[in-house]
């Protein structure tokens, strides 16, 4: 791939999930808004396009170090059968949500204990998150009984050759759709978490459980882009495009 002002953000971490690293620092969303272009991005940040682009070049190219951003998103994912990516979101970011949000909300109730006198903005970031862990619990549920089976259901007829019946919610776009708009809510709330954790810098009076806190709430934010960037820029438009090749 070759980058260019014009190439859209989430074809670019599709083709390479190290590229996320980039995307990142410079705090250029490529999950919720991956359908911009980078000059677009980058002219909301008042950063250099071209400077960014040599960047990215340079990671699509191979000439960087970068490997931490692509942990937990296996290479070549994007053309993997659409089953099959459905069940690596579940079994990996789902179950990492489900294993996660009680151990978070645990930490951040004793802190909260603690350090709330000094630190205000600790009951902020509790209140959002425990937001954020009731909404992504019914977003996963609601995926993974009606959006999910649909995905393989249109997979196995593709690969077999045979047509199916139009879904009850009338076309895929329909829960896609509302799927979209519940990644959209996710990311603006784990933005204001980030705001309000200084970029998950702990404040210098804090304790180990105040940094292993902010940590996780770093380390869950990063699961969440991954997880967000695999449904809106892989596995949602392929599904849609895949769609009426299979309906009878």
């Amino acid at each position: 791939m070759q980058i260019s002002k014009e190439t859209i953000l989430g074809d670019i971490v599709a083709e390479n999930y190290q590229t996320a690293e980039v995307l990142e620092k410079y705090q250029l969303d490529f999950c919720c808004h991956g359908t911009r272009s980078l000059a677009e991005a980058c002219l909301g940040k008042n950063l250099d396009t071209d400077h960014v682009a040599r960047e990215l070049q340079q990671v699509i190219d191979g000439k960087t170090g970068i490997t931490d951003a692509t942990a937990g998103v296996p290479a070549g994912l994007k053309d993997w059968p659409l089953d099959l990516m459905v069940d690596y979101v579940e079994k990996t970011h789902h179950r990492y949500v489900t294993r996660q949000t009680p151990l978070i909300e645990g930490y951040l109730n004793k802190i909260v204990q603690v350090h709330g006198g000094r630190h205000p903005e600790l009951s902020q970031i509790r209140d959002i998150f425990l937001e954020t862990a009731g909404e992504l619990a019914m977003h996963m549920k609601k995926e993974e009984l009606m959006l999910f089976p649909f995905i393989r259901k249109i997979t196995v007829a593709s690969i077999n050759g045979t047509r199916i019946a139009p879904p009850p919610f009338g076309s895929i776009a329909n829960p896609v759709n509302a799927m979209l708009a519940d990644h959209e809510a996710e990311g603006e709330r784990s933005a204001k978490i980030r705001q309000l954790c200084n970029d998950f810098n702990a404040p210098d009076d804090a304790c180990n459980t105040y940094r292993l806190t902010f940590r996780l709430l770093q380390e869950f934010e990063q699961d969440l882009h991954q997880h967000i960037h695999i449904e809106n820029n892989i596995l949602f438009p392929k599904s849609i495009e895949l769609e009426p090749s299979v309906l009878a």
